[in-house]
């Protein structure tokens, strides 16, 4: 939310896309979207999907609501869907945003979250522990420590968006 708005501070009302049968996942995700928004004084309006069927119906009520910008939160259901859902962001003219670099490579403007390809080696390790015998009660919960900014330069251009030099020389990845 921070960073859309420094991309776009005249943002006043921003979709949020959810997916509420990841209740845990996503529930935390929310609460942090609703907490920078209230910060930022920026309106939400919450649209969810759990299918992608309800993802087109999502895409729709957004569309309708003349949202000046959308944050779609990380789900597995929405991952392989995000090209889909960049494509109608950029079609309708307004940035989409969200926290995997996955989204960014889709067509969304820009992404900040976690490196999830590197969480994957400690989940190897962590499940040949567990074939081993250790009880997963019993194993640290290990938490993100490298984060990435992506900005997709060609969505930018799409969009008609400059992209602010103090945002761009903090980015890990610039697609061009």
């Amino acid at each position: 939310m921070e960073l859309l708005h420094e991309v776009r501070p005249t943002v006043s009302q921003v979709a949020v896309l959810w997916n509420p049968a990841n209740r845990v996942f996503q529930t935390q995700q929310l609460a942090e979207a609703k907490a920078a928004a209230a910060k930022l004084k920026v309106r939400l309006q919450i649209v969810e999907a759990r299918t992608p069927d309800e993802l087109d119906r999502a895409l729709t009520t957004i569309a309708e609501q003349r949202t000046q910008a959308l944050l779609v939160l990380v789900d597995s259901m929405f991952g392989p869907l995000a090209a889909r859902i960049a494509e109608a962001a950029v079609k309708q003219r307004f940035p989409a945003v969200s926290g995997a670099k996955e989204y960014a490579d889709a067509g969304m403007l820009l992404t900040y979250g976690p490196n999830f390809s590197d969480a994957y080696g400690p989940a190897a390790t962590y499940v040949d522990k567990i074939l081993k015998g250790a009880r997963a009660a019993d194993l640290p919960v290990e938490q993100a420590t490298q984060f990435e900014l992506v900005i997709n330069a060609r969505t930018a251009r799409a969009l008609g968006v400059t992209i602010p030099q103090s945002v761009v020389v903090r980015a890990d990845y610039v697609l061009k």
